[in-house]
């Protein structure tokens, strides 16, 4: 069958933000990963804009999160509809604002990361065939004229919501559409809008508008009153018809270069791992585009898996790490496809009592602070934790903010997301006794900036992607060293 082979310890299928993410933390940790793309050249479709504040945290663990910042506007504040104004400024994170910036930003930051570290990407590749047993994953892929097979200890598909892997493995992808006929198109605009980024909908529709920073607008539009193919060609003037209905201007839109249809579903598969084989990002769920938490949702599946499959490639996971993939992530997505599902009925509603009911629920908002304040806290990711098993110290599944690290030498890491950018999980402690020497290569030990602060009494081992796996006050050493062999494994030393 093959004309070559070619043998990796993980193969990502997929070079968007989510495979770009997971081939870095792979590659990084010593990993050998080659990333397979269908797609002969780098996409120029955008239809992400938003970097929410927890995946800025997730790249800042990653030293690319000022880069990318530098590419776009941070925003402390989004008005949603034309009513409900949400409030970032407060939130408890370095990164107090949403990220105003192309996907294609975000995509050629985490492709070079991948490619200084080691990472292999072949575009032009498509996966054609994929069968796994008890000891890898092969795949057949036709590229270049012919065919190769590439061989892997566990394979991920990052391939979007049509995803090739999905399909082949046989796992259902349930769901509905929830709008259909949305206009996609970059154009330039004479008069740039109010804000930032423009979202609104009224009984005529809903449109959108964000800037790609060189001039050149992404333009999103959806008329309730008529729905065509997707393979429909777009009439500039129902675009500008639309504009003009929903946000009371078209701006001046002129000099489209691009556009196209497409239709937004509601979507998860059931399981996100068969076998050695793992599905991320739009390859495990989608849905509607209200809240920007699409790659989002993905860049974040990708930072729980990826020191997962580095710690089974490197034979030092416990046995059920891997499972814990599926357990922490797949209740996320579904929480992601309940809020965007919400905000997007709440925008398209046909009726007059439900359009009522929406403006009754979006003044409400405007009014209760904590409401948007949890609202927020949930589009920005940082409410995310993950289950605790059995009676857990209140920290252990939580997201640990950015803490102030003593330095005792120059050069040292004085945050812990710098400490977190070795790809390794931080024991944090008062204590100076040596609790890691025996683990040494997969965790690294810190003490709090401020000795006498919270954490005095309490020791904390935060994961690679910057959740606790385990806290305790005033824990004894063989409680820490039981906390490290769980998370880590067996120690490399005795």
């Amino acid at each position: 069958m093959a004309d070559r082979q070619l043998d990796s310890d993980v193969v990502v299928v997929g070079a968007g933000p989510t495979g770009l993410l997971l081939a870095g933390d792979l590659a990084a940790a010593g990993v050998r990963v080659t990333v397979l793309e269908k797609r002969g050249a780098e996409s120029n479709l955008t239809r992400a804009f938003a970097v929410h504040a927890r995946t800025l945290e997730q790249l800042d663990a990653r030293g690319l999160a000022d880069d990318l910042i530098a590419t776009g506007t941070p925003l402390s504040s989004l008005r949603l509809f034309g009513r409900v104004r949400v409030e970032l400024g407060d939130l408890p994170t370095r990164f107090p604002f949403v990220l105003i910036t192309p996907q294609s930003n975000t995509e050629r930051l985490l492709q070079e990361r991948a490619l200084k570290a080691g990472a292999v990407i072949r575009r032009g590749a498509e996966v054609v065939g994929l069968r796994q047993d008890t000891a890898g994953v092969r795949l057949d892929v036709r590229e270049d004229g012919g065919t190769a097979s590439y061989r892997a200890a566990y394979a991920v598909g990052t391939d979007g919501v049509h995803s090739t892997v999905r399909d082949l493995l046989g796992l259902p992808f349930p769901g509905t559409s929830v709008v259909d006929s949305v206009v996609l198109a970059d154009a330039r605009l004479e008069k740039a809008p109010e804000e930032v980024l423009t979202v609104g909908a009224n009984e005529a529709g809903f449109a959108f508008v964000a800037p790609f920073g060189d001039g050149w607008y992404r333009v999103i539009a959806w008329d309730r009153h008529r729905s065509l193919p997707d393979a429909a060609p777009v009439d500039p003037a129902e675009l500008t018809g639309l504009l003009r209905a929903v946000l009371g201007s078209d701006h001046g839109l002129h000099d489209i270069r691009w556009s196209s249809r497409f239709h937004s579903d509601e979507r998860q598969v059931p399981t996100y791992r068969s076998g050695r084989v793992f599905l991320a990002g739009d390859a495990a769920h989608c849905h509607s585009p209200a809240g920007g938490q699409g790659m989002n949702t993905g860049l974040q599946d990708a930072a729980n898996l990826g020191w997962k499959l580095a710690a089974a490639v490197q034979g030092w996971a416990p046995d059920a790490l891997l499972d814990t993939y599926q357990s922490e992530r797949h209740p996320v997505g579904k929480a992601v496809l309940r809020s965007s599902g919400t905000l997007i009925r709440v925008a398209l509603a046909q009726s007059l009592p439900a359009r009522l009911a929406g403006g009754v629920l979006t003044a409400a908002a405007d009014r209760l602070g904590p409401l948007t304040r949890f609202g927020a806290r949930a589009v920005s990711g940082l409410a995310v934790a993950y289950p605790p098993a059995g009676d857990a110290h209140p920290l252990v599944g939580r997201r640990i903010p950015d803490l102030r690290l003593a330095v005792d030498e120059p050069g040292g890491t004085p945050r812990l997301y710098e400490a977190l950018r070795g790809g390794r999980a931080v024991l944090v402690s008062n204590d100076e006794q040596p609790y890691a020497d025996q683990w040494a290569g997969r965790v690294v030990t810190a003490a709090p900036a401020d000795p006498h602060g919270k954490l005095r009494d309490t020791v904390l081992l935060v994961r690679p992607d910057g959740y606790a796996a385990w806290a305790a006050v005033d824990p004894s050493r063989t409680e820490v060293r039981a906390a490290l062999t769980a998370l880590l494994g067996r120690p490399s030393q005795p």
